[in-house]
Order: C-alpha cells, then structure tokens, then sequence
C-alpha cells in the first residue's frame, strides 16, 4: 500500500512538472529563434547569440501585455479598451499565423505604433476586390492580408490591408490569447474564425 501511495505522489509529481517543462521548452525554442535570425543576418556574433540564448531564457517573457482602444475591432473589444494578453512569435510565418488569428503588429504606416487587426488571409491565397476596376493578385511569400473587425468602417477610414495592403508577417509581434474588460469581464480571444471575408475594398 506504501509502495502504491509512492507512485501516485510521484506520478502526481510529473503531472504537475509537465506544464513548467513546456514552458521552459517554449522560452528555449523562442529564444533559439530569435537569436538564430539575429545570427544568420550578421547582427550578433556566435558568442552573443549564446549569451542572448542564456539570458532570454530565463530573462525573457514568452507573453506581453497590450490595450486595444478605439471601434476599429469592435465588437470583439471595447472601443473604451481592454487589456490583451499576448503570445509573442519570434518568427511569424504561415505556420504560425493562421486567418482568424487576432495579432498585434507594429503599424507599416508608422512602426513607432502597434495595431490590432485579424488576419483575414495568408501568402498564397488569391485576394478578390468588391471593386470590378481592381485586378485580383494573390499574396506573396511572407505577406498577409489584416483587418479591422468593425465592418462599419469604411475602407477609406480603415488602418489596416485596404489602406496599406499586404501586410510583411515579419511585423507581426504576437497573438492575442487573452483579453481583459474588467475583474468579472475576461475570456479567451478567439482565434482561426472559420469563413474569414478574403474580400477588399477599394481603398
């Protein structure tokens, strides 16, 4: 019986050491990542990326805070704001971005801001405007098409694909997971929408 209760309190023990592990295993491969990139393209020496290898693991955040104002993506926030939780991708790409995703990226317009926009389409898909004097073009390599989840908005009025077209996936900072109105107001955003619109409008 001793010998039992010693195997469920040590399986108990791995069960809750999984979640850490992963954890720790995503703050690897993120950081392998980032630094990697940083490498390959002659920014940091092979002594720094070790050095930024070490001290983003157990340094760095795998999850940022960000507030999302103004009616550009209601309904699904507030235009009073709310607090997102955000999960930072290192190298976004059409692996890890996927339509539907709501994603924070840094403004092509000005890079100094950050938008909130939902993926609407990704590299390779065929984009088809609302208007006839516009030729469909299909997105390149590493670009994706964002939008705004007000659909009252004209695309005249709108920061985001129908303003300032394909957007560089390599400007996106991460995926917002969680979002926060308030204490008794919070839940998961929801993300991969099933029948995203890949129309666009003039702008």
């Amino acid at each position: 019986e001793e010998e039992q209760q010693q195997q469920e309190q040590e399986g108990h023990h791995m069960a809750s050491s999984l979640p850490w592990m992963r954890y720790l295993f995503a703050k690897i491969r993120t950081s392998f990542s980032t630094g990697l990139k940083s490498y390959q393209v002659g920014q940091i020496t092979g002594k720094e990326f070790r050095d930024k290898l070490w001290k983003d693991v157990f340094q760095e955040r795998l999850t940022i805070f960000r507030t999302v104002k103004g009616e550009e993506m209601e309904p699904t926030f507030s235009r009073q704001g709310e607090t997102l939780l955000v999960r930072k991708l290192p190298s976004p790409s059409s692996r890890s971005i996927f339509v539907g995703d709501v994603v924070v990226t840094k403004d092509p317009l000005d890079p100094k801001k950050e938008l909130v926009r939902r993926v609407a389409a990704v590299e390779g898909e065929e984009m088809v405007s609302t208007d006839e004097n516009d030729q469909p073009f299909i997105l390149e390599e590493g670009q994706c098409w964002v939008l705004c989840d007000n659909e009252s908005i004209s695309p005249k009025d709108a920061t985001d694909s129908r303003s300032f077209g394909p957007l560089l996936m390599r400007n996106i900072v991460g995926r917002a997971i969680y979002c926060s109105r308030s204490s008794f107001d919070h839940g998961h955003v929801t993300n991969r929408l099933i029948g995203s619109s890949l129309a666009f409008g003039p702008p």
